[in-house]
């Protein structure tokens, strides 16, 4: 192989076939992350218990997050948990234990 033309199409012939190999091989997915679940407007409703009107208001007064794509409504699951979380009251115990430390932490300084 004197001629540099043939050793530069073998070498790309062998970068190639390494890039297949590597576009071929299945995606690892690391144990504890999970792949983003995305739902439609009918599934967001029953993760929420909400009809779907109620979803298409709350979306148009910006309360829910949402993603949209062409005329079609897409909600990642994991946001949607997140702002189910939001909403959580706390327990008189908990206000009670902040308001001390509170107390407490106001005493020292």
């Amino acid at each position: 192989m004197n001629n540099p033309f043939q050793l530069i199409d073998a070498r790309l012939s062998s970068i190639e076939d390494l890039l297949l190999d590597i576009k071929h091989q299945p995606k690892e997915v690391e144990p504890n992350e999970s792949p983003e679940q995305f739902l439609t407007i009918q599934e967001a409703s029953q993760l929420l218990n909400l009809t779907v009107p109620t979803l298409y208001s709350k979306v148009s007064r910006r309360e829910l997050p949402v993603m949209k794509r062409g005329k079609r409504l897409y909600f990642s699951k994991t946001e949607l948990i997140n702002y189910i979380k939001e909403g959580r009251k706390k327990s008189n115990y908990e206000i009670q234990r902040e308001a001390q430390d509170y107390i407490n932490n106001s005493q020292k300084g």
